[in-house]
């Protein structure tokens, strides 16, 4: 059985080479050998990349869950969305040497379903009033009234809660409480979006709980540099079941060799926080790295992952998106999985939703739209009927 299985990767390696770029093999472990089961994927070859992707991009988080990690449901009223929802406004404290933090989540769960119920987390590095938990500003960045319709749970948190998006040394934010501060902050230190996908480890921890939702089938989500933060939460925590990329670009979904829209030479100039310095050697210097971002969406298997383009976001490399989700299917494939199981591109606003690898191109430029969030719950309404 375990030869027809790499028979089968091997065929599907070949047939999916779509470009002249030449990329690392996910399934070629760093010795050179080939792995050859879940297993063997698992224990050695995930690890492995994880390392590479924690040393060379996202950098490490110098802790986990913290031992004094303290959740506190702040206010719940029960006449949330005209009674449709219970609102839940939690506090998630911690501390370090630096200080103390909190995140304040955002929650909506509706009243009239099986509990506990699934849902969905949003990364939301956007202002305020994009997750107002008064609902008296709605805006289809999250619609949570039509989640809650769909009998998800919607939940939310402000990036910056964790970290505020300019560079200032990394005095700020959790990097402040928790890196030491009697030595130089290493090369491969974690930066802003691993400090944003570390928060929504932590929203999880208090997602297990809570009796009302089913932690076994939570998706994260992000837009934008909140999708990158998404992607690294779910490659780091296999907690969520369903990983979401909504347009998240360059060192997000999109193929780092191909060299189209944004570089990382761009990134790491405009965004010299986002990720650990070890990153920059790689400026003009992609085909040194020893990872791209196919192997990133590879994580997630055998877990659920979606990746979201729009045809005006050239910045971002829709195709580099959707080839990074088809160059991640031999994973997939290995674990008995239907990824994309397409190598076509499809027309705009026609998604995939045929395996444990979600895609779709939508209509208009570098935004979340009620159109995507549809999409989403369709999805998740597949995959999590399984």
């Amino acid at each position: 059985m375990r030869i027809y299985t790499c028979i089968a990767v091997l065929l599907l390696m070949k047939a999916i080479c779509l470009s002249d770029i030449s990329l690392p093999e996910a399934l070629k472990a760093g010795d050179g050998t080939t792995i050859q089961s879940p297993k063997n994927w698992q224990q050695n070859r995930r690890k492995e990349i994880l390392e590479l992707f924690r040393t060379h991009i996202y950098g490490r988080a110098p802790v986990g869950r913290p031992e004094d990690l303290r959740l506190k449901v702040a206010e719940s009223t029960t006449t949330a969305m005209s009674g449709m929802a219970t609102r839940k406004q939690v506090e998630i404290h911690f501390s370090g040497p630096g200080g103390d933090g909190k995140i304040n989540l955002i929650l909506f769960v509706p009243k009239n379903v099986t509990k506990p119920v699934p849902g969905f987390v949003l990364i939301c590095h956007r202002s305020p009033e994009n997750i107002d938990p008064t609902r008296n500003i709605k805006r289809p960045y999250w619609p949570a009234e039509d989640i809650v319709k769909r009998g998800y749970m919607a939940a939310a948190f402000l990036a910056s809660d964790l970290d505020p998006d300019h560079f200032d040394g990394f005095n700020n934010g959790v990097h402040g409480i928790f890196d030491p501060n009697d030595v130089p902050r290493p090369d491969d230190a974690w930066g802003t979006i691993a400090a944003w996908a570390w928060g929504a480890s932590r929203t999880m921890d208090y997602f297990e709980s809570d009796s009302e939702i089913d932690e076994t089938r939570i998706g994260v989500i992000g837009h934008s540099r909140g999708g990158k933060a998404a992607l690294w939460c779910g490659a780091e925590d296999e907690r969520f079941s369903l990983v979401i990329s909504n347009d998240s670009g360059c060192t997000g979904a999109a193929l780092a060799r191909r060299k189209k829209g944004e570089t990382i030479k761009n990134i790491n100039g405009g965004f010299p926080h986002w990720f650990c310095e070890n990153y920059k050697k790689f400026n003009d210097r992609e085909d040194h790295l020893p990872v791209d971002q196919h192997m990133l969406i590879a994580l997630m298997a055998p877990r659920g992952v979606y990746v979201a383009s729009a045809t005006e976001d050239a910045w971002a490399d829709p195709e580099g998106e959707f080839l990074s989700c088809v160059h991640a299917e031999p994973v997939y494939a290995l674990h008995g999985m239907t990824g994309l199981g397409t190598d076509q591109m499809p027309p705009a606003d026609q998604p995939i939703h045929k395996g444990h690898i979600g895609y779709h191109l939508r209509r208009g430029n570098h935004d979340l739209t009620a159109y995507d969030w549809s999409c989403y719950m369709d999805y998740a309404d597949t995959i999590w009927a399984k």
